[in-house]
């Protein structure tokens, strides 16, 4: 029997114009949904439960597998405006005309894009753990979070590493988001493949090239932005959400403390109501 939480909803499927079946998840209701854009080699199943039932609560969520990843047919994209034109072939099919998107890491990366390119279509954006396409010191990931994250099968010890701070703290919130994601044990997601991950690894490379000029394009949304970050993310330090925050006109910005990359599950309560307050406002 399927539950109403997101750890028990039906993977579902839906054809789009680009020819691409797309693998998604919905939960809750409300008439301008929440789309969430997940991050490097996440899967529908690499959301934790806990903060997307939080989101639920006064609206409707979906959750889906872009283009080539878990569920989803297709090549997944080498760039991050392929990445975008993904989400809004799916964000079509699903019949919304406008939306609310909440991108985290590689996932905020295709939210900028789907708001500049799809203006009238995004209402509000929240972008977590983020950074803009050419801010110098992106160019790629440092080993230590490679090593660990972007290896062929990282394992607990490693997503700990990188997701969540060496406190004793946070380790146990992080291990507390696994075991609430790995519960699941019957219809879960499809494994992102390697070559889906190599993909995207070169779409993060290309939009974190130096290039003082592609700073000033975030300067052109005019939807109202939240930006949140953990004050030690490894892989997109918070210097970047500030970076985005002092570019994008209409933004406001939180760090959450003792947290890394999963700052948002860690902190799910706290970061849901944020949320929900932000787009309530």
């Amino acid at each position: 029997m399927i539950s109403e939480t997101y750890a028990g909803l039906p993977n579902r499927r839906i054809s789009a114009t680009n020819g691409v079946e797309y693998a998604y998840r919905e939960t809750g209701d409300g008439p301008v949904p929440l789309v969430l854009l997940q991050h490097f080699r996440g899967n529908l199943d690499n959301w934790d439960p806990a903060l997307v039932d939080e989101l639920a609560v006064q609206r409707k969520v979906l959750a889906f597998d872009n283009v080539g990843v878990g569920g989803s047919s297709g090549t997944a994209g080498s760039s991050v405006r392929e990445m975008a034109l993904g989400a809004i072939a799916f964000i079509a099919a699903m019949g919304h005309e406008q939306v609310d998107l909440l991108g985290f890491s590689i996932g905020s990366f295709a939210a900028q894009e789907v708001v500049l390119l799809r203006p009238d279509v995004v209402r509000r954006v929240i972008l977590a753990s983020a950074a803009p396409e050419g801010a110098p010191g992106m160019h790629g990931w440092p080993p230590q979070v490679m090593g660990a994250v972007g290896k062929p099968q990282p394992g607990p010890e490693d997503y700990l590493r990188v997701f969540f701070t060496a406190s004793e703290a946070s380790r146990q919130t992080g291990m507390e988001a696994l075991s609430r994601m790995y519960a699941r044990q019957e219809d879960r997601d499809q494994e992102t493949t390697w070559d889906s991950r190599l993909n995207q690894y070169d779409a993060v490379c290309a939009w974190g090239i130096p290039n003082h000029a592609l700073l000033q394009k975030v300067s052109a949304i005019r939807a109202p932005v939240f930006i949140a970050s953990g004050d030690s993310d490894p892989m997109i330090p918070p210097h970047f959400s500030h970076l985005l925050a002092g570019l994008i006109p209409h933004s406001t910005i939180k760090i959450y403390p003792d947290s890394a990359h999963g700052f948002l599950f860690q902190h799910h309560t706290e970061f849901a109501t944020d949320v929900t307050t932000f787009l309530g406002s």
